[in-house]
């Protein structure tokens, strides 16, 4: 008998909107979209899962959606709003994972109802993971609360959890349904997760864009400062680049090892898990933004000045340039650098770093010099 060849293309779009107060009763955004997608012959449901974070700070944000998403044709909004912790913890809570799949099973969301995750990136990624393991498919839609999740995670098309202290291990390459980014819900943050969201962008304007870094430098010190019209256009404009990158690099789904959005994080990922997540997220991929562009100028790619200048800026928007495990601990490797092959594996086939030929330009490579590691490390201390 001949092969039987099998070859079809599923199309994915979905559209991330710029709004402020959503769940204002005047505001259209989320109504408008959720009743293009209702259907006559039945109502479709709504299961909100909220950061408790967000509704300790707004105690009347809960009413609030809940009477928001009751006045939506064609849905039917469950019983509850499921509240649960945001950051990285709940990335590590099997229990939780299960008994938000329970919650699934419930209230009967189906695969033409929607799951709707209001939270930064580690709850998004949870819920999203929930949504696309449930019914194998549940719909969800993302509303990011924090800078790190609307300039980036909030708007990938990728949705994990952490297992055995592998960060991510288990996870799902589902696309939301839509994005809605409220910029009012930036006003809960502490100064230490306002400043650390905005490294994604330094690291995409750094393997990208050159003009987006050097409006970055400019507006450094402002951005840090709480400029929320500088924070608006940085969060929009790294957006953009990230979801060019994902919708035009012909691999959105990852199954190859070039990932040059991944930059600075080779060495973030371990020192999130070495250190209990005690370092933001943002804050250990600036520590590895200023590893590799370091190390990119000893390798002789990148200009010293450049060089600088990065650091610089890393350094006004009040980051972290530098870490003790990325030295020699007790005359052992550092703990860092030993998990080179650790990332490799989570990437598959050949490791696969991100490196700076210059500002606004990334370039591959397959393999990392240890020493240089080292002296790129001791360089960043000196210069934090």
């Amino acid at each position: 008998m001949e092969n039987i060849l099998q070859n079809f293309d599923v199309n994915f779009n979905f559209k991330v909107h710029f709004t402020s107060h959503l769940f204002d009763p005047a505001n259209d955004c989320l109504r408008s979209y959720l009743e293009s997608q209702a259907v006559k012959a039945y109502q479709k449901k709504l299961l909100v899962i909220l950061d408790a974070g967000m509704a300790a700070h707004y105690p009347d944000l809960p009413q609030q959606i809940a009477t928001y998403l009751r006045q939506v044709n064609g849905f039917q909004l469950v019983p509850e709003i499921i509240t649960i912790a945001g950051g990285e913890s709940v990335k590590n809570d099997l229990p939780l994972f299960l008994s938000l799949v329970n919650a699934i099973d419930k209230y009967a969301i189906d695969r033409h109802s929607f799951l709707i995750g209001i939270g930064g990136g580690s709850l998004l990624d949870l819920t999203g993971f929930v949504a696309a393991v449930s019914h194998r498919g549940v719909k969800h839609i993302r509303i990011p609360t924090t800078v790190l999740s609307q300039n980036d995670s909030g708007v990938g098309v990728k949705n994990g959890i952490n297992f055995n202290g592998k960060k991510n291990f288990l996870g799902a390459f589902a696309p939301p349904q839509a994005v809605f980014n409220d910029s009012h819900f930036l006003t809960t943050l502490l100064p230490r997760d306002w400043n650390s969201g905005m490294v994604e962008a330094v690291k995409v304007a750094l393997i990208k864009d050159a003009a987006f870094f050097n409006w970055m430098e400019e507006k450094a010190l402002a951005l840090s400062s709480g400029n929320m019209e500088d924070m608006e256009q940085l969060i929009y404009r790294c957006a953009a680049l990230h979801m060019q990158h994902i919708g035009g690099s012909g691999d959105p789904f990852e199954s190859g090892s070039s990932r040059p959005l991944d930059f600075g994080h080779w060495s973030a990922h371990k020192l999130e898990q070495l250190t209990n997540f005690e370092l933001r997220h943002g804050e250990a991929v600036s520590i590895g933004v200023a590893i590799d562009s370091v190390y990119s100028y000893l390798l002789g790619w990148l200009q010293e000045d450049d060089m600088h200048r990065i650091i610089r800026v890393l350094k006004n928007m009040q980051l972290p340039v530098w870490h003790p495990l990325m030295e020699k601990q007790a005359d052992k490797d550092s703990p860092v650098i030993a998990g080179l092959e650790e990332f490799r594996e989570h990437l598959g086939g050949q490791l696969t770093i991100s490196l700076l030929r210059a500002i606004g330009r990334g370039e591959e490579v397959h393999e990392m010099n240890v020493d240089k590691l080292y002296e790129a490390a001791a360089i960043c201390k000196q210069l934090q």
